[in-house]
């Protein structure tokens, strides 16, 4: 999981940034002290203009207070600082003013650098946000680094290194110490990264369990992207007797951001789902129940919704057979509501894509299994997962989300979501999510999040009397990164 989804995930959870930039910073100083052979070793701490750099200006702090000779060199205009926490804790430096061990440099091109470096170097330059190649002056830096006979401390990752991959961008600091933070990044190795000392800074174990606002930070968009690249979903649903289901999914599925909805349903619901919006696209089936499935539309598709309003009768059992049988077992395909009544894990078991919604009452039906408090339902969820190799989504006071043994929960959502419709909405934003690019376990965890925090934000406004028409407004805020 990417620092910065867990540091937001974090501060959701009520740790600010700048108490894990502190932590982070004092932990790197008390490592580069055991490292310095004495205390009149110089240090060199290379800064940047994100997290890692704060982490470098909270360690230089901390060293010069222990009497070490400090030189910081910021590798940027002061005011091209992206991090608001090391914004702080550049003025916070640059007010130590009393100190004789402490000089602040601040380099704007690669004339700005020092012809040579000795002591001990501090590369906190670029962390686990590296995206292409590596643009002066941090560049020539890295080449002075390399350069030195130097002993060089890399911050959480050293610069130039994807953390994710192990790749190099095009060149990159070659460490003799990495210290890192909260966990070893997956792409660290000794060769680039030197000896690896991982510093606990505090962030709890609920960070990464529980789904945040951190996790949002997934959802990525082409700015130069056209109609339909964005996801196109497809809704299969509806009956006489429930035809606003599928219409409360595809409006979901648009409020959390896919381009187009197209909602297959029987000619008895279709006149009602046209009639909540002009922004649905809807294909009828000449009957009154899903007795059959259109394999172009769902060809089309970049992630299928079947169950909202669907009703149980043998053709739509067939239909829904037949679809299992025929979709292409890579193909995203979210399983709610009637739905669940359908499917039998036999035949699913080889799909990788595929979210199950189920409440309760249809884990157990489904899994022929019993439990009743979190302990024992995380329990049963993860060893359902391991029977199938795609994810289930749990829905209850707490969710619980799963794929082959792997588990996160979600505590958003309030009483008011018991009310009917709330699970379709959910399918459409897990759909939309699927269509626009995420894994269907992240697009489950992301959207239990959305459609909670949504029921959060509508019962602010109405308590718990509101409807699952009123949570639509409240998706976009609710996707809202702050």
């Amino acid at each position: 999981m990417k620092t910065e989804i867990i540091d937001r995930n974090a501060e959701y959870l009520g740790i600010p940034r700048l108490l894990l930039m502190e932590n982070a910073g004092r932990c790197l100083a008390e490592k580069i002290v055991s490292i310095a052979e004495t205390e009149n070793e110089k240090i060199s701490i290379f800064c940047g203009s994100g997290g890692n750099g704060g982490d470098g200006l909270v360690a230089a702090r901390h060293l010069v207070n222990r009497g070490f000779k400090v030189e910081v060199f910021l590798m940027t205009h002061p005011q091209r600082i992206r991090s608001k926490e090391t914004i702080k804790n550049w003025e916070i430096i640059n007010n130590m003013t009393y100190s004789d061990n402490l000089n602040v440099n601040v380099v704007l091109d690669s004339s700005y650098l020092p012809s040579s470096v000795d002591g001990i170097i501090v590369d906190a330059m670029l962390g686990t946000g590296i995206k292409g190649k590596i643009r002066e002056p941090i560049r020539s830096a890295i080449k002075l680094i390399n350069d030195s006979n130097a002993v060089v401390v890399a911050v959480d990752v050293p610069s130039g290194l994807d953390p994710t991959t192990g790749k190099i961008s095009d060149i990159a600091v070659k460490a003799d110490y990495t210290i890192t933070f909260h966990k070893i990044k997956k792409g660290l190795d000794t060769k680039t990264a030197g000896k690896i000392i991982v510093c606990d800074i505090g962030i709890p174990k609920e960070a990464e369990v529980f789904v945040g606002p951190g996790d949002l930070i997934r959802i990525k968009r082409n700015p130069e992207s056209h109609k339909g690249e964005n996801g196109k979903v497809l809704i299969i649903g509806g009956s006489p007797v429930y035809s606003g289901a599928p219409a409360l999914s595809g409006l979901a599925a648009l409020q959390a951001g896919c381009d187009l909805v197209t909602i297959l349903c029987p000619k008895t619901a279709a006149p009602v789902i046209k009639s909540y919006s002009p922004d649905l696209i809807v294909k009828e089936i000449d009957s009154d129940y899903v007795d059959k499935i259109d394999m172009e539309l769902v060809e089309k598709s970049d992630s299928i919704v079947i169950g909202p309003g669907l009703e149980e009768n043998p053709k739509t059992r067939k239909a829904f057979k037949f679809l299992i049988r025929e979709i292409d077992d890579t193909t995203p395909i979210v399983i709610d509501a009637d739905a669940l009544k359908l499917v039998e894990i036999e035949d699913i078991k080889d799909f990788e894509n595929i979210v199950l919604t189920p409440h309760l009452g249809e884990f157990k039906r489904l899994f022929k299994i019993s439990g009743k408090d979190l302990k024992s339902k995380i329990k049963y969820v993860t060893s359902a997962s391991k029977k199938i190799n795609g994810v289930i989504l749990l829905k209850g006071k707490i969710d619980i989300i799963a794929q082959n043994g792997k588990i996160r929960l979600n505590k958003t959502g309030n009483p008011g979501m018991t009310v009917g419709g709330t699970g379709d909405v959910l399918s459409g934003i897990v759909a939309s999510l699927i269509s626009q690019k995420l894994r269907p376990f992240d697009a489950a965890c992301l959207g239990a999040f959305i459609n909670g925090k949504a029921g959060d934000l509508a019962s602010e406004i109405y308590g718990y009397n509101f409807t699952a028409t009123k949570m639509l407004k409240f998706i976009p805020k609710a996707m809202k990164l702050k």
